[in-house]
């Protein structure tokens, strides 16, 4: 077990030897609120971009559905015809080929994979790079008519000016034993609330259900499962010279055992949704963007295989590789073919309730850029 795993476990049990961590905590915060405060007066220097920015961050460590409300906020502004751009760090990736462009063909091990995720679901021109600046001036230089640029996970990267700001909020997760980094998960104080536009991520339930009232006045979100699919798809298969090797199933287990393997920052919320399904879930725990390798995904041999999409982007790009690397009399039997047969990619969607959509079109004509409702 990792550190970061020990930890992330710890946090979430709420262990008491946490609390012999406080004093670090307190120079973290003190720390924390010190640079903050140079920024907004001015003793570090910060970048205006020419176009509008929305940053859409969390407080806490680990995941709280950011990417997936990203992709759904992109396709939502594409569909209504605004011309919307992503910016990201690319953590992951290879900072000595940044500032990057992310594009289909993008390596994950090159610009990190959440923008593989992000711009192989909605095409959205994206640039990564730690400096936010070089990042979006790349961006812009390829696509000078952007409206708006969306900055994924830059809340405290006060570098950089915005002109909107989401804070996602895991209801389910909550705030552990609130406090600062490393005695609980906390980024910043919770007093960093105030004021900002917060988006509630909470779970799939009847209660909460589009058409009920309860959530219609809310700024919440929902992530809910889509079908599940093999992780290479026809258009992998077509192109590999194991095509008739590789015969992933027409549909996925519907019961029984499955490994869940998952590298995000909050494994569990991902192992839940995969009991809700009726699966009896073994659990793998991996730390945040951890790069899977071979020998790894192998040793779970005895039941099918379900990842998520972030994850599933990494192990695509491994398995690919390593089957175009193989001769035609190392296809039969091969315990990599046997792999990818019983991968599986478990997708989730975004759910936003109207009142963050009527909030961000108030935020947006705010700014002068309008859309239609």
């Amino acid at each position: 077990m990792s550190i970061e795993t020990a930890i992330t476990r710890a946090w979430q049990r709420k262990a008491a030897w946490l609390w012999l961590l406080l004093p670090v905590s307190w120079l973290y915060g003190l720390l924390t609120l010190l640079r903050r405060q140079a920024y907004k007066m001015g003793m570090f220097s910060s970048f205006r971009a020419p176009v509008p920015i929305m940053v859409i961050g969390n407080i806490t460590v680990g995941g709280s559905g950011k990417t997936p409300l990203i992709m759904t906020l992109v396709n939502y502004l594409q569909q209504q015809g605004i011309k919307v751009g992503v910016i990201s760090r690319g953590y992951g990736g290879d900072s000595s080929q940044m500032p990057a462009l992310v594009t289909k063909e993008s390596l994950p091990s090159t610009v990190g994979d959440e923008p593989c995720l992000i711009v192989n679901v909605t095409a959205a021109p994206m640039a990564v790079c730690p400096n936010r600046e070089q990042a979006i001036t790349t961006l812009l230089s390829a696509h000078p008519d952007l409206q708006l640029i969306i900055a994924d996970d830059g809340l405290q990267h006060y570098a950089l000016q915005r002109d909107i700001e989401w804070i996602v909020v895991d209801v389910a997760r909550g705030f552990g034993n609130q406090q600062l980094l490393p005695t609980g998960f906390l980024r910043e104080p919770m007093s960093r609330l105030k004021g900002a536009t917060v988006i509630h991520h909470e779970k799939p339930n009847a209660a909460y259900a589009p058409n009920n009232k309860n959530l219609a006045q809310r700024l919440t979100m929902q992530l809910r499962p889509d079908s599940l699919y093999p992780l290479l798809s026809n258009d992998d298969l077509r192109s590999l010279s194991a095509t008739k090797i590789l015969t992933s199933a027409a549909t996925p287990p519907i019961q029984g055992h499955v490994h869940a393997i998952s590298g995000i920052g909050y494994p569990q919320r991902f192992f839940s949704t995969l009991s809700t399904l009726g699966f009896e879930v073994i659990e793998h725990p991996y730390p945040d963007h951890h790069d899977f390798s071979l020998t790894e995904l192998l040793q779970y041999a005895e039941h099918p295989i379900i990842v998520t999409t972030k994850d599933a982007v990494k192990i695509r790009t491994l398995l690919l590789a390593k089957i175009n690397s193989l001769k035609p009399d190392e296809l039969i039997n091969n315990d990599v073919i046997a792999l990818a047969n019983r991968l599986w990619v478990l997708p989730v969607t975004a759910e936003l309730s109207d009142t963050c959509y009527q909030k961000l079109q108030q935020q947006l004509t705010a700014l002068g850029i309008e859309i239609p409702m």
